[in-house]
């Protein structure tokens, strides 16, 4: 559900822009709702499942998650989509880090890479079929069915766990909760995406936005002392004493970041720019996902024959050149000379790189705190998402506007089409032409619009690069090269 939910979204955002007459701001908090709770309670939903149980935990984010889906699909206004996306977010919490910290206290260590990798290439099946069946929906029905794909998986999701997966807890069960720990980080988390998001519309000189950004770098500040002084701390600060647990979540940090950037606006790009309906954009995106899914059994061995540093400087170096490749198209052109090979390519490094990275994270410590570790690798993924939506698109904005106006400005429009189609510019592609232009003046606009998005496209897509390479340079100089005892840290 949760790699669904990743690739459906991204797919959907131009319909429901387009519906609900959403800014980039706001298909911005659709993705954004949904990755602060989720970020900001991950540890919670670690810690949560050490010590209540991780299959009851589990469980109980499957069925948040499903009815938030619901709530998605019958939302009438964008308000109503984005506190149904938080709320969705809550459930993955609780849902996401379980997944891996049953795998984690399930196998032994001999099997865990194998088992991390057949984990990684089953998840990589529905998400190869979520964009194609999400985009067949959204063009043949709405943008709202495709929050409906959740249900029927979630039922699934809880027979199969009722019936196949036993129940599992950490060493500490009955520790205390570290909700101070958790609300500090959400205010955080949300003060500073606040500030990043809205400054596009009020203005960095704005007192909410500085507002914001204060009290979330002050409650960022507030949960690192928390976490070092409580009892039972969800963000155990001892963990990164391992230097293999900090350089992988390092990595993460960085690869994340860049992939999310690319991610979320390709979608926008091939339907709002190159023409692509919802389900050929579905489509475009298989290649990438079906290589995950060849590959990651394979590469979940490699982390058990030559220990992490290796197979994550080659995937993430592979992955810097896929961001990079992003960066050559223009507007127009077949998918087969534009955009597959970059797919390609940058799946075959991410494929490479993240079933090792997951198990570097999880061999890092002792299984005692495997929900922990799996809830703060999440959680720094989360985090760089949150992040990537946020800081990309102010990136975007910047050189959108510009790019916009410098094209207008040689073309035969009137003043007043111009001042239109300008006040528009922060929905990017899904810019609104006057409905009194000839043929030849929409067509000319269309032209500078792509223009300027694909300018944006591309410095995201260069900036992406450099961040992936700055994973290799961590894996090299972080990750050791081979795997670490269990009682390491």
């Amino acid at each position: 559900m949760a790699f669904i939910d990743g690739t459906v979204v991204n797919i959907a955002l131009p319909a429901l822009q387009t519906d609900l007459h959403a800014s980039l701001v706001d298909v911005q908090w659709v993705i954004e709702a949904y990755s602060l709770l989720l970020a900001a309670f991950i540890l919670t939903g670690g810690s949560l499942g050490d010590r209540l149980g991780r299959r009851r935990i589990f469980l109980a984010g499957t069925v948040i998650f499903a009815l938030a889906s619901l709530g998605c699909a019958f939302a009438a206004t964008i308000g109503q989509l984005v506190a149904a996306r938080a709320i969705q977010g809550l459930g993955g919490a609780l849902l996401v880090p379980g997944s891996l910290s049953i795998l984690a206290s399930s196998f032994s260590e001999k099997d865990r890479g194998r088992a991390i990798g057949t984990w990684s290439g089953f998840t990589s099946i529905t998400a190869a079929a979520g964009p194609v069946l999400g985009g067949w929906l959204i063009d043949h029905l709405s943008w709202r069915a495709a929050f409906v794909i959740n249900l029927p998986i979630a039922f699934a999701v809880v027979v199969i766990s009722l019936c196949f997966i036993p129940e599992s807890r950490g060493e500490q069960g009955g520790g205390k909760l570290d909700w101070p720990g958790a609300l500090l980080a959400g205010v955080g988390l949300g003060g500073v995406v606040y500030a990043l998001l809205e400054s596009s519309n009020l203005g960095w000189s704005h007192p909410r936005i500085w507002g914001a950004l204060i009290l979330g770098v002050a409650a960022s500040i507030c949960f690192l002392a928390v976490e070092r002084r409580a009892a039972d701390p969800m963000l155990p600060l001892e963990l990164f004493r391992s230097r293999n647990f900090a350089g992988a979540n390092l990595l993460t940090l960085f690869l994340y970041t860049a992939l999310t950037g690319v991610l979320f606006f390709f979608p926008l790009n091939l339907i709002q720019v190159q023409g692509y309906t919802a389900t050929a954009a579905g489509v475009a995106l298989l290649p990438f996902i079906l290589l995950m899914f060849f590959i990651s059994r394979w590469s979940g061995t490699l982390f058990d024959r030559f220990g992490g540093r290796r197979p994550l400087i080659i995937g993430c170096s592979i992955a810097a050149l896929g961001f990079a490749l992003f960066a050559i198209p223009g507007v127009g052109g077949s998918y087969l000379t534009t955009f597959l090979l970059p797919i390609l390519v940058l799946g075959l490094g991410v494929a490479t790189s993240v079933p090792p990275l997951t198990t570097a994270v999880m061999s890092a410590v002792p299984s005692k705190h495997a929900g922990a570790a799996s809830g703060v690798n999440n959680a720094v993924s989360r985090v760089a998402g949150l992040m990537a939506v946020a800081v990309f698109s102010i990136v975007m904005l910047r050189i959108f506007e510009p790019r916009l106006d410098e094209g207008l400005s040689h073309t035969s429009l009137g003043a007043a089409a111009q001042a239109e189609i300008r006040s528009q510019s922060s929905r990017l592609g899904a810019t609104q032409l006057p409905k009194d232009l000839t043929a030849s003046e929409r067509a000319s606009a269309e032209r500078v619009i792509g223009s300027a998005f694909v300018a944006g496209f591309r410095a995201v897509a260069l900036i992406s690069a450099a961040l992936a390479l700055l994973a290799a340079v961590t894996a090299g100089r972080m990750i050791g090269e081979r795997k670490s005892p269990r009682d390491a840290s």
